[in-house]
């Protein structure tokens, strides 16, 4: 089993960081590494909910994808359980700091070997996530879009 961890200290509310994250229209505009879009099938923002969509590379490449979200605890944890090849579970925890939220990105692949080898993709990729679902959230603080925005 492999772990990779980031963290990010974002100065907004938690409850800000999560609807970034739990409203469909805006996870699918931060989700994947830079350059990336998204088009989803099903986002079922609960525990147990499946999401189904397709990445697309800014090369034209699709990548199809199916996760559950093993477990959404508002406003303070979401897992993710990527189901096909390869198979992680990625836990996003967003703790309070004095000036904001810091969002903890664990990714856990069970096989140790397939993790080294795509490292190198996957430690910068998720740091382009923490990128974008920075900007998103201060985009939102920008437009007015709150907790409120996030689906039920």
């Amino acid at each position: 089993m492999a772990t990779f961890t980031a963290s990010r200290d974002i100065p907004a509310p938690r409850e800000q960081v999560f609807a970034a994250i739990s409203a469909p229209e805006r996870l699918a505009r931060w989700w994947g590494p830079a350059g990336f879009s998204n088009v989803f099938d099903a986002c079922e923002f609960k525990t147990g909910g499946r999401w189904v969509f397709t990445m697309h590379g800014s090369d034209g490449t699709r990548y199809p994808n199916e996760s559950l979200f093993a477990e959404v605890a508002a406003p303070e944890r979401v897992v993710i359980q990527h189901v096909p090849h390869p198979a992680f579970h990625l836990t996003i925890e967003l703790e309070p700091v004095p000036d904001g939220v810091r969002m903890i990105w664990s990714q856990r692949f069970e096989d140790a070997g397939l993790a080294e080898r795509m490292a190198l993709i996957v430690i910068p990729g998720n740091e382009q996530n923490l990128d974008r679902l920075t900007a998103e959230v201060l985009r939102g603080q920008r437009t007015g879009c709150s907790a409120d925005d996030a689906p039920a």
